[in-house]
Formats: structure tokens, sequence, C-alpha cells
């Protein structure tokens, strides 16, 4: 903690990590992984899996065990997280024929062994419990030697990808009207619980902004609140909801989106924030989910001149993600890009160098990009190359599976049994605890 401190301006980060630091949640010790079989083709298409080769009795185990057994393909693979179309991992869909040149999602995963896949409503693939246990099940199935990261979007409130599966419980802005954290841990907690329940195994969530723009069109209620001292805390009680949970959680958007007036899905938000500025107004919250350990980072389609001068957005900036997220915070979880379909980060470069220059950047996790195998085939030709160092490579691939292992799936993924998850979703105890939060906020 102490070298946050040599930065002008990071007292503040300084104290609310100290504040929460001493009841942080450390993460739980990686479980032996399983073995991985390299392949030998550095064609732009990886090659179906093969059988491994080592005997049984002598299989690699650990995080780096694993790492070492994998081919460059494989962990080119392990960057990526898009969304796969239909309703079950055996779904026939134009879509993924498209988009991958299979036509289901399980194909695709046995093509490609992407470090995971989202869920959303409008790809087919939220529709009954049942149904999503069945497809989260089949995709495991078609990942059998490094189990997938299956994310969701689940905030609650105004960003809720899983409704009406889940218990409609109050968002960010609700529960930070509150006033009391605890109530942020619970409704992690509860979130956690049944996104569990589903096979879902990470949240993209909490919103770590600090809403300071009353103008904001993309944040708004997303946020605790508009004052860094309230959010910081909400924001690391939350992470710690999750990992009651089980569930890996993901602060976002770093270095801050809540000061804007322009919606980086459609556009390219300029913050104009300085240095000191940035310290006490944005960093707070992220400082406490870092002092939480919180799982990942996701980065914000944002300029902010005064940190980076290049006009790149966020999540193309080394100096804001390794400088300052890296470096000066001491994060070395998974940094995650935002959706790299978004307009905000496709303004200058195409879909290949995007996906290129965010992992230079330092992001280790690809989130959907629009063109899939583009993006696959520029950032292995980029490893090729030697213009991402197969050190760097290794930094973000290792990442993942440390995050996999301290969530127990990185030996064998978990299978989710429907009757429990129609059981757990919507409890009577979820719900009395979505009327509380309501009750209590002003």
């Amino acid at each position: 903690m102490a070298r946050w401190m040599r930065t002008t301006g990071m007292a503040v980060i300084a104290t609310v990590v100290a504040g929460c630091a001493a009841s942080g949640t450390a993460a739980a010790p990686a479980p032996p992984g399983s073995p991985r079989q390299g392949g030998a083709d550095a064609a732009a298409t990886p090659a179906p899996a093969t059988t491994p080769t080592a005997p049984a009795t002598a299989k690699p185990s650990g995080v780096e065990a694993v790492l070492a057994s994998m081919s460059v393909e494989e962990k080119v693979g392990q960057l990526f997280m898009p969304v796969l179309y239909g309703a079950a991992a055996d779904t026939v869909s134009g879509e993924n024929q498209a988009r991958f040149g299979v036509d289901t999602p399980a194909k695709m995963v046995a093509k490609y062994r992407p470090g995971g896949v989202i869920l959303f409503p409008w790809a087919g693939n939220v529709k009954s419990v049942r149904q999503v246990v069945a497809l989260t099940n089949g995709l495991q199935k078609a990942s059998p030697e490094i189990p997938l990261l299956i994310a969701a979007d689940q905030e609650n409130g105004q960003v809720s990808r899983l409704a009406p599966l889940v218990t409609d419980l109050p968002g960010a802005s609700v529960i930070g009207s509150t006033g009391d954290p605890s109530l942020a841990r619970r409704a992690a907690e509860a979130t956690g619980v049944e996104l569990r329940a589903l096979g879902v195994n990470l949240d993209f969530a909490p919103v770590a902004d600090v809403n300071i723009n009353p103008r904001n069109p993309v944040i708004g209620p997303r946020a605790y609140g508009s004052d860094p001292r309230k959010v910081a805390p909400m924001v690391a009680a939350a992470v710690r909801g999750f990992h009651d949970a089980g569930i890996a959680a993901t602060a976002k958007h770093f270095p801050g989106h809540g000061d804007t007036a322009v919606d980086s899905h459609t556009g390219l938000p300029v913050i104009t924030h300085s240095r000191a500025q940035w310290s006490k107004l944005d960093a707070p919250p992220f400082a406490a989910a870092i002092g939480k350990n919180v799982d990942a980072i996701m980065s914000a389609h944002v300029v902010m001149p005064k940190l980076d001068p290049s006009g790149d957005p966020a999540t193309l900036s080394k100096p804001i993600l390794t400088g300052l997220l890296r470096e000066e915070l001491g994060f070395d979880g998974v940094v995650s890009t935002d959706a790299l379909d978004m307009a905000g980060v496709r303004k200058k470069y195409g879909d290949g160098e995007v996906a290129v220059r965010a992992i230079r950047a330092g992001a280790d996790l690809l989130l959907m990009p629009p063109d899939y195998r583009e993006a696959y085939r520029a950032v292995l030709a980029a490893v090729e190359s030697g213009k991402i160092s197969e050190d760097r490579l290794d930094q973000s691939v290792r990442r993942l599976l440390k995050l996999k292992a301290a969530r127990g799936l990185l030996e064998k993924a978990p299978v989710v049994d429907p009757a429990e998850a129609e059981r757990v979703l919507r409890s009577a105890e979820h719900r009395a605890l979505a009327r509380l939060i309501n009750s209590r906020a002003r």
C-alpha cells in the first residue's frame, strides 16, 4: 500500500484502502489444474483438442503446469470472451456460422478454446432456469480440459441480463442511498448465489464509477453514488459479497466513467480530470476493490488526456492500464476490456488492431470482439511476429488461470443441478432482502 502514496493526490486512496484492507477476503488457494496438450499447428484456426500424451498417473497440476502444457493457439484462445448464439450448447445458429465458422456454441468452444463466454438474452441464451442450467453445463462439457469462465452482466436494477429469472434486487444507487455497506454485501452475495446456481461463475459487477456528472447517460443509477468516500466502502462490500457466494467479481469501469456526458456505446467520451482530481474522485472505489482482492477490473472506453495524452481510450492505454492500475494501484488480477463492439473503442483502429493494442496496453481478457476471427488472427499473428512477446502472452494467460483456480474452476468445472437452481432463484429469503433494501432507501 505504501507505494500508492508516492503519487501526488493518492492520499485519499491510501486512506480508503487502509480502512477496509484489514477485513479483506483472500483468494482461495489454487486447486490443481488439469493437463493441456499443446497443438503443433500454428495456423490461425486452432486444431481440435488432442489426446494428452502423459499417462494418467503423471498429469501436470497447478497453474504453471497447465500453462506450460498449452500451445500458443490455446493461450491466445484463453484471452477471448465472446457471445455465442443459441439456447443450448448444440443449438444451430446462422450467427455462429457467420461469426465463427461453426454452427453451434459447443463447436465454437471446441474449435477456438476461448477462456470464457458471456450470456445475453438477445443472443437467445436466457429463456428459463432449466434452459440456462443446461446451456452452461453443455458449454463446460465442450471445454473439458480448462473450464470456462461463464459471465453475466448482472448489476441488478437498470442492467439485469438474467431478469426475470433472478430476484429483482435493487440497483446500486438504491443500495447506496441506504448508507449501509452491509446491504451491498448481502445483495451481492444473493446475486452470486443465484448466478452460481445457474452455472455462471463471473459477474461483471460491481460498478465502481462515481457518478459526479448528473447528465451522465450511461452510468447514472448504476453507480452507488456521487461521493467517492461513500461509494468506495459499498464497492468493497459488494466484492466481499460475491466472494462469499464463490463468484468472481469485476470492478468497472477503470479509470472511471462517472464524469461523462457521452455514452461510450455510441461515442468516445473525454474526461478532463487532472491527475489529482482522478486520485480524489475516481480512484478510491477501485483501490477499495483491490483491497478486497477483486478478481477482475474492467477498462473504460474513455479518453483521459491528462492521464494519457495519446488520445487513445483507457482500454488501449498502457500508461493507464499498466502504469496506473498495475504499477501504482498494485493490481495483478485480470484486466478485462469493456465490450469491444462499442463505438468508443473503434474510432481509430480496426477490430484486429484494437485487440492487439488492448493486450499490449495491459488487458488480459478481450470481451465481445465484433469480428472474432479477425481479432483472433491478429493477436496470434502479433505473438508469432514478436509484437506481443510470449512472455507478455503468458502473463495474461497465467492471470486467467489463477482466477479460475482461485474460484475452484481450474481442475474441474462444476455441474449445476436444475432443481437446485429452481429452489435458489427468487427464494423467499432473497425477495425479503430486496424489500428490506427498498424500505431503507432514501
